[in-house]
């Protein structure tokens, strides 16, 4: 670890030490709460809120690591986190602040949550796992206790480096390897467990961590099937979690993954999980043709 990743272990240190605990919300929720202008009183204000504290929260030792390192940077006579944790069951996981606008921002949220409870709901026991396009890496850690091995794989730098630092929060980083690149080009071997809850948005700035491309978002998790289920062996399982355009009451991603399950041989279920996420995007150009936005979950088999 270098010394940016040993400032931000640090802090989730002494978070966890105050027995920290912050449920990230959607982003208008974020908003809308941020916009009531209530200081920074506590660490959830600083660390979960993202809003400006005075000095005195944090010892002074760790306060000036983390200046030194850019975790908080000064805001007039407070400082500003450029950094945020939540927390999901036990786990502790930094991830990107609020609000995320930076191209390289690393998402968590609801989405963050219902793939782990749908990903607890499905796998018992596997070798070795890959969370492609991992994140802060907050899927497969979830798994940590039901894995031998973890792959934390996503294309973006940062997201590594939160990964690697939750792996640390986690105390499993004897069963992590962590590889940088687009998809499963870094990941040797084969595997017996791939997941992934990739973006699906159509974006207007392209930010990697939200758009999904294609011509409704699809686009990512329709790679991700086709080139996971190629790597994985007989018997195993591919866990998707995602989200659908609805156009005229009809899924555009399962119209696109019914032929790549098909041609793969793969045994394969398909659920919508829920029916109405991310309204506000309706509003954008780009989604004129979609009546609402879905989240789903595919999960396949390889035979």
């Amino acid at each position: 670890m270098d010394e940016q990743d040993q400032a931000l272990l640090e802090l989730g240190r002494f978070l966890r030490q105050q027995r920290y605990a912050f449920t990230t919300v959607t982003p208008e929720t974020h908003r809308r709460n941020n916009a009531r202008a209530r200081p920074a009183r506590s660490l959830r204000d600083a660390f979960g809120w993202s809003r400006a504290f005075e000095a005195g929260l944090v010892p002074d030792a760790l306060l000036h690591r983390l200046q030194h390192t850019g975790w908080v940077v000064p805001a007039g006579a407070r400082y500003q986190p450029t950094v945020r944790f939540s927390t999901l069951g036990d786990g502790l996981y930094a991830h990107s602040p609020y609000p995320t606008v930076d191209e390289a921002a690393v998402f968590f949220g609801p989405d963050t949550y219902r793939f782990c409870t749908l990903l607890a709901a499905r796998i018992d026991r596997a070798q070795r796992c890959v969370d492609v396009g991992c994140g802060s890496g907050a899927g497969a850690l979830s798994l940590a206790s039901r894995v031998d091995r973890l792959v934390l794989a996503d294309i973006n730098p940062q997201a590594v480096r939160f990964a690697r630092v939750n792996a640390e929060l986690a105390g499993v980083t004897d069963r992590v390897e962590l590889v940088t690149g687009d998809l499963f080009a870094p990941v040797a071997g084969d595997l017996d467990l791939v997941i992934a809850n990739p973006p699906y948005l159509l974006d207007d700035g392209h930010r990697i961590y939200r758009d999904g491309g294609g011509s409704a978002g699809e686009g990512l998790a329709v790679r991700i099937v086709r080139e996971g289920l190629a790597r994985l062996v007989s018997g195993g399982r591919l866990v998707l979690y995602t989200g659908a355009a609805i156009v005229d009451g009809h899924d555009v991603v399962r119209a696109a993954l019914v032929p790549v399950f098909e041609a793969a041989g793969a045994r394969w279920s398909y659920e919508e999980l829920d029916p109405d996420v991310f309204g506000e995007e309706l509003d954008a150009p780009a989604y004129a043709a979609v009546e609402r936005i879905a989240v789903v979950a595919a999960v396949a088999t390889a035979c």
